[in-house]
């Protein structure tokens, strides 16, 4: 069996003004698995998220990383957060901006730089590192914060709906250079995503939430070899894996709690 990296146990989180916005979520991610949350906006996807990366603490229940607490330093540099939106500094080159997390840990120009240019070649920004964001269309941008979330070399990579506001074709090419990175790296990947189709599409698992409060009402295994082409959007694998996470999803308005 493969080893765990990511546990959840009975994890709720509650804010100051009362509401619950993840109620007992349990939760086992292996190594090497790449897993989508799913769910309608307000479920707690990204809450959940930001708990496993450390940025939000737990209410209630417990969450471990590779072994540790979330945040911890052991467990920190082994994961990789990709926001909704690039968050880039504008003042800053790409290859500056991609330095930042190994410049946050000490580690030198000269030694960090073939680490970033290896980032940026892995992202198709090699020749895109003394340009600013500015200079960059929306997909670049993507890129670029892509690179700064790999070049720590982490097991872990995060991913909070990081397309959500490109055009589908770029969409589209960006899923498939996720898809090549996770396993040339060997990463474990979770994906936040509104979209069934991109869930089915990239993931070999589907977790589907139900919102107020979040919780999970489907974990569903997806069928289909790697590496994925265009071609597997054809398939009648894929077209029954979006029928059955699209059932799900429509189940959730069922699990809805109008206490909260």
């Amino acid at each position: 069996m493969a080893a765990s990296l990511i546990e959840l146990k009975n994890v709720f989180k509650q804010y100051g003004n009362g509401t619950v916005a993840i109620r007992d979520m349990s939760l086992t991610v292996e190594k090497g698995q790449f897993v989508s949350f799913l769910g309608p906006s307000g479920c707690g996807k990204s809450t959940a998220l930001r708990m496993i990366a450390g940025l939000a603490s737990v209410s209630a229940g417990t969450i471990t990383v590779n072994g540790h607490a979330p945040g911890e330093s052991n467990s920190a540099a082994d994961i990789g957060f990709v926001f909704q939106e690039p968050t880039l500094m504008p003042w800053a080159t790409v290859f500056e901006n991609v330095y930042l997390p190994l410049r946050l840990t000490g580690i030198s120009h000269a030694e960090a730089r073939p680490r970033i240019e290896e980032a940026l070649l892995q992202v198709g920004l090699s020749r895109f590192a003394q340009s600013y964001p500015r200079e960059l269309s929306g997909g670049m941008k993507m890129r670029a914060s892509i690179a700064r979330a790999i070049v720590t070399r982490p097991r872990l990579l995060l991913m909070d709906e990081p397309f959500a506001a490109l055009d589908e074709m770029t969409r589209f090419k960006l899923n498939n250079d996720v898809l090549r990175l996770w396993q040339e790296q060997g990463l474990t990947i979770i994906f936040v995503t509104h979209s069934v189709y991109e869930s089915v599409y990239m993931s070999n698992r589907v977790v589907v939430m139900a919102a107020r409060p979040g919780r999970v009402v489907a974990d569903l295994p997806i069928e289909g070899s790697y590496p994925r082409a265009e071609d597997f959007r054809a398939t009648e694998a894929y077209a029954e894996s979006c029928q059955a996470a699209s059932k799900a999803l429509r189940g959730t308005l069922d699990h809805v709690d109008i206490d909260h």
